[in-house]
């Protein structure tokens, strides 16, 4: 590795995913003779010829427990997970059945996972130390390696990528959630082999740029944590300012400050939702400066439509792929408009026959359930539709604009409301008539276009410097694999 490769480790490490790359680029290159200088002879060979014996585990119906005391306990699968070992990964052997000291694990064991994730099957792991009273599972194939190899070497090939590479290629299974290897597939990984002596200098090498990037990679989470609270300091100034007066001050602050401060996601995260909080607090418009808003309860100015929760409503069979537009919560956007290539419709018949749930031009709608909850969009191009259960139709009064009220749902303050009405169960929910108690501010029409045309004004800017950070993030990623292939060349030449 040359100096002026190791020059360039800060610049890689700060493009997107620049750590894992850097690690993935160290493997690579101790794995293939590239990381130390030297004149030793590298033999090719497979895993097989450089393994004393093998075997996998037992796997017997066990408890749903981790074992205690002087328990025997069985390893899960994700006991092993990129060298790391975690006894704790277990489940409890019953009583009843007669443990199997002969697959108990030991110090200096390599394990191999031989079923898991896309990502995580075949990884393996060195033993350094272990509790005693653990066994395998049939999932964990054990290998004992003979004196030509330091575990330790055997454990970088077997992460590096080439070795990953091969993994994809032979591991079965129909699904990325769940792949296997069997213990020959593990036995026929390709190895090129250094001498032992060069085997111990790569795995002290390769240690030390591997602390190299704990080193980068926690510089670079403090400075993402420090720049996080500089951010929302600043945010929290404008949307916590007690007077006009205080207000202006903060705004001076922050004006002309955003492309510097919004470089990340969360940042502009917390951008795009200061500017709903303030817009809600009547800071973004002339008129409200001279009138506080009046506020009301959402149930006084909407009205609330369930879907039909009866006998009718509609199954999946029931689809048709032209027709009238059948609604549910996967349909919404984050920006609040309908995804119309994954749309369901209904015949005419069919949402003839539904009693209720059905929409009008103008409407929103919004989730009453699960992890989208709260989750809002417009009807809109449809003029006509139902909606599925798990979302209820609001339409307001003329006295509220569509916009406005859609805004306000999805502001800091709207959702509020859904935090002080949620059940608080593992699948929350929300009832129509707890959204009818959201109170909101209600200022004139007027005001409600002139609050609408400032954020949208506003969050178009968001757009512009999202699309400006996903720019940037683009020619670091260009960056970081062109710094990876010079470094694979200039160690190859």
């Amino acid at each position: 590795m040359t100096a002026a490769w190791m020059e360039n480790l800060e610049l890689l490490a700060e493009a997107p995913d620049g750590i894992k790359k850097l690690r993935g680029l160290i493997l690579e290159l101790a794995t293939q003779g590239r990381l130390t200088e030297t004149g030793s002879v590298w033999r090719q060979t497979q895993l097989r010829e450089l393994v004393t014996s093998s075997g996998a585990g037992w796997s017997p119906s066990c408890e749903n427990r981790p074992r205690s005391g002087n328990e025997w306990g069985v390893l899960k699968v994700s006991a092993v997970s990129w060298a790391q070992f975690n006894p704790d990964e277990n489940k409890a052997l019953p009583a009843y059945l007669e443990p199997r000291p002969e697959l108990e694990v030991r110090p200096g064991d390599f394990l191999i996972s031989r079923a898991n994730t896309a990502e995580l099957v075949a990884r393996s792991v060195v033993v350094a130390d272990t509790p005693p009273r653990l066994i395998l599972s049939d999932k964990i194939v054990r290998l004992r390696l003979s004196e030509a190899c330091e575990p330790r070497f055997i454990q970088l090939v077997n992460a590096a990528p080439e070795a990953r590479a091969y993994y994809g290629r032979v591991a079965g299974g129909t699904s990325s959630s769940m792949k296997n290897v069997s213990r020959e597939q593990i036995l026929a990984l390709p190895v090129l082999l250094p001498p032992l002596a060069e085997q111990h200098r790569i795995v002290a090498k390769v240690d030390e740029l591997m602390a190299l990037c704990d080193r980068l990679e926690a510089r670079q989470a403090d400075a993402q944590h420090a720049h996080a609270r500089l951010v929302q300091a600043l945010l929290d100034s404008l949307t916590q300012a007690r007077d006009a007066e205080e207000f202006q001050a903060a705004w001076e602050r922050v004006e002309g400050k955003f492309n510097d401060l919004v470089t990340t996601d969360s940042s502009m995260d917390g951008l795009r939702a200061a500017v709903l909080e303030l817009a809600f607090q009547g800071r973004l418009t002339a008129c409200s400066r001279n009138e506080p808003w009046q506020y009301v309860k959402l149930g006084s100015v909407a009205k609330l439509i369930n879907g039909d929760r009866g006998s009718n409503y509609p199954n999946r069979s029931e689809y048709v792929p032209e027709g009238i537009a059948f609604i549910n919560t996967g349909h919404i956007n984050p920006d609040g408009s309908l995804d119309l290539d994954a749309m369901h419709y209904l015949t005419r018949d069919k949402f003839e026959s539904l009693r209720s749930g059905k929409i009008e031009p103008d409407d929103l709608i919004y989730c009453l359930r699960g992890a989208t909850l709260g989750k809002t969009a417009f009807v809109r191009p449809f003029t006509e539709g139902a909606i599925a259960s798990s979302l209820v139709i609001l339409r307001f009064a003329k006295s509220v604009l569509p916009e406005f009220a859609y805004y306000f749902l999805v502001s800091p303050q709207g959702r509020r409301w859904i935090w002080k009405f949620d059940n608080g169960s593992a699948q929350p929910n929300l009832a129509a008539s707890s959204v009818r108690e959201y109170e909101m501010p209600l200022p004139t029409l007027e005001e409600q276009r002139q609050v609408v045309s400032r954020v949208t004004e506003l969050l178009a800017l968001c757009d512009q410097l999202k699309a400006g950070i996903v720019a940037a993030r683009a020619k670091q990623a260009q960056l970081a694999e062109a710094l990876v292939k010079q470094a694979v060349a200039t160690a190859a030449g």
